[in-house]
């Protein structure tokens, strides 16, 4: 089974694998770095906290 470099697609070498090359390397690295192969986060829920009913006029 012959296996392709992730950036370039041409076939992985032994020495530098799953890339083809130092080059291919680096620049997986710095997309890494950078947040290139971030997941997109959902955006954060309201405050649990606000329609509880504890609160400020909550008795105590």
């Amino acid at each position: 089974m012959r296996h392709l470099c992730p950036i370039c697609a041409k076939p992985a070498v032994a020495a530098h694998r799953p890339f083809c090359s130092p080059r291919c390397a680096q620049v997986d690295l710095g997309r890494w770095l950078t947040g290139g192969y971030a997941l997109p986060a959902a955006a954060p829920a309201e405050d649990a906290h606000e329609d509880d009913g504890a609160g400020e006029d909550a008795p105590g």
